[in-house]
């Protein structure tokens, strides 16, 4: 089973990407082919036989992770499965890539693996890396109904099927959006607390767009992948769950003012999911009203 690597940088933490790219060097088994772009900005010297990619602005991590798909030709087709890797991340273990390679040959319907996050010093995972909701156990391996975007492993076929992540949501929501499509398409995702990135511990809400495109990009979600019926359920419940969330008020504003502009901007295409995927999702413990 051939296996790729997309790693997306802004070129601002050579020394850690240089880091991730020597832990996947060293994965045991057939060597990973390993594609780097560099988003918006030019791309620091990078070991031999390394694909990369410069792209003259920032399109958003979407966008320039579908620039790395397509850098292991269209789709991703070159390989069976593609690793997406934080650049300051690390794989724990030297045996992450041979675990992938036995999970998927071991199920052909199991499309996305979401691994563990860990902080590198306290080995702590944060609850909101765990894609689920219940998240108290991290060490709790399970099937699952999205998953993490900068430390996961996706079978190409699932490209194939579906297409790939939204380019316009440029951060937030992207990886749900894919795994509501894959799972819609009949494709499995995992959760595996055995496949370990670690990556410093970091707030979400460092990013300046946070507030605004984790508001937007929600309603978008919903607009585009949901039954009619249950759009303003799903919207309804983040609204409360935000406003009981007590956010600061420029937080708030910059949410309200997201999710307006997710209501009134196009969306992209709508392909609502079945309402099989719906029951599918609700046995999984993560009905899409929440």
């Amino acid at each position: 089973m051939r296996l790729g690597a997309v790693v997306l940088t802004m070129g601002n933490r050579p020394e850690e990407l240089r880091a991730l790219l020597d832990s996947v060097a060293k994965q045991e088994g057939d060597p990973i082919e390993i594609a780097v772009v560099g988003n918006g900005s030019p791309l620091p010297e990078l070991p031999e036989g390394v694909r990369t990619v410069e792209l003259p602005e920032n399109v958003g991590i979407p966008a320039g992770r579908n620039v790395g798909i397509e850098a292991f030709g269209p789709g991703g087709s070159e390989v069976d499965v593609l690793l997406f890797l934080d650049d300051d991340g690390l794989l724990a273990r030297e045996d992450t890539a041979e675990l992938c390679r036995e999970a998927f040959a071991a199920d052909p319907k199991l499309g996305i693996i979401s691994f563990r996050i860990a902080d590198p010093d306290t080995g702590e995972t944060q609850r909101r890396h765990v894609p689920r909701l219940r998240a108290s156990d991290p060490m709790r391996s399970s099937r699952v109904t999205t998953f993490l975007g900068g430390a996961n492993a996706v079978r190409t076929r699932v490209f194939e099927e579906v297409g790939g992540l939204p380019d316009d949501f440029f951060y937030a929501h992207e990886e749900t959006d894919l795994a509501w499509r894959a799972l819609d398409a009949g494709w499995q995702i995992d959760y595996r607390s055995d496949m370990v990135l670690f990556h410093p511990t970091t707030a979400p809400a460092r990013h300046a767009v946070y507030h605004r495109m984790v508001a937007r990009n929600r309603v978008w979600l919903a607009r585009r992948n949901l039954p009619a019926p249950l759009v303003p359920v799903y919207l309804g419940v983040w609204l409360l769950l935000t406003l009981a969330r007590r956010p600061s008020r420029p937080a708030l504003r910059a949410w309200l003012g997201g999710f307006k502009e997710g209501w009134v901007t196009p969306s992209g295409p709508r392909r609502p999911m079945k309402w099989a995927t719906v029951w599918r999702l609700t046995r999984l413990g993560r009905p899409p009203v929440i």
